[in-house]
């Protein structure tokens, strides 16, 4: 079965609106029955389903289930019952089967323009990019994050790169997301775009009142780096940061290293 074409609504435009994230530990029903869905129209049949689920939930598939009818049922009852990141782990097995038979290279497109699609229409916080699934935030998280890496490459800062890169994974990692980690990661990306800025070795901290912010820019960056040295490095008994604030700390930093770089590259130009 492959129904991987044009509809009515992609035709046309219409969708339903993008629902607040209010799900990011857990794949309700929807979703499981979403990502089956979308495995048996990019053309998998009952069979190729139930080997890749039971590969990624290392389960035996029931012998006595060979009829297509039974093994759909048992595909159905995997998924139904698997814990619910490794749900996610599912859907990126699958993007990687579609490819064996995707001659076209539109098969892969399509799972992952309308899984994305079916998280954003039930307010999942992830999306898959290129087939991984990473954590889905604010638009402004989305799009600070991925202009920063783009701007650091093109200004040949791939420390920096790397370092935004790796805040990205922390924050993505299933079942629990590594926030310190994504919060120390970020800082460090600044660090380093700050540091080619301002020619020295020092510590942000001292960096940030010799950079070209203005106020009352450059107060709230140095808060931000104190909040991120406290809950980053030196995170107190009871008190880890939430994914929230995480993500604010990544945004921060990604748009801030973004407005240095092209503020430099714009002063040399002059």
């Amino acid at each position: 079965m492959n129904d991987f074409r044009s509809g009515f609504s992609d035709r046309h435009g219409y969708h339903g609106d993008d629902l607040e994230i209010t799900i990011r530990e857990d794949a309700p029903q929807d979703i499981r029955s979403g990502v089956l869905m979308l495995g048996y129209a990019a053309g998998m049949g009952p069979s190729g389903l139930r080997s890749t689920i039971c590969e990624v939930l290392l389960k035996r598939p029931d012998p006595g289930n060979w009829s297509p009818g039974n093994v759909e049922a048992e595909v159905s009852r995997l998924i139904d019952h698997a814990p619910w990141y490794n749900v996610y782990d599912i859907a990126e097995r699958l993007h990687g089967e579609v490819r064996k038979d995707d001659y076209a290279g539109t098969k892969q497109v399509e799972f992952e323009r309308r899984l994305n699609r079916l998280f954003r229409e039930h307010g999942v916080g992830w999306q898959m990019d290129n087939g991984a699934i990473i954590a889905r935030g604010s638009e402004a998280f989305t799009i600070a994050s991925r202009e920063a890496v783009a701007t650091m490459r093109d200004a040949g800062k791939v420390t920096a790169a790397t370092e935004i890169h790796e805040a990205l994974t922390d924050i993505s990692r299933r079942p629990k997301a590594d926030v310190t980690g994504a919060i120390q990661h970020a800082m460090a990306a600044l660090e380093c775009v700050a540091r080619e800025i301002d020619g020295s070795k020092d510590t942000l901290g001292k960096i940030i009142p010799r950079l070209t912010l203005p106020a009352p820019l450059d107060g709230a960056l140095h808060r931000l780096w104190g909040f991120a040295s406290e809950q980053g490095r030196h995170i107190q008994e009871g008190r880890e940061p939430c994914f929230e604030e995480a993500e604010l700390v990544v945004t921060v930093a990604s748009a801030v290293s973004v407005y240095l770089l092209r503020g430099a590259a714009l002063a040399e130009r002059r």
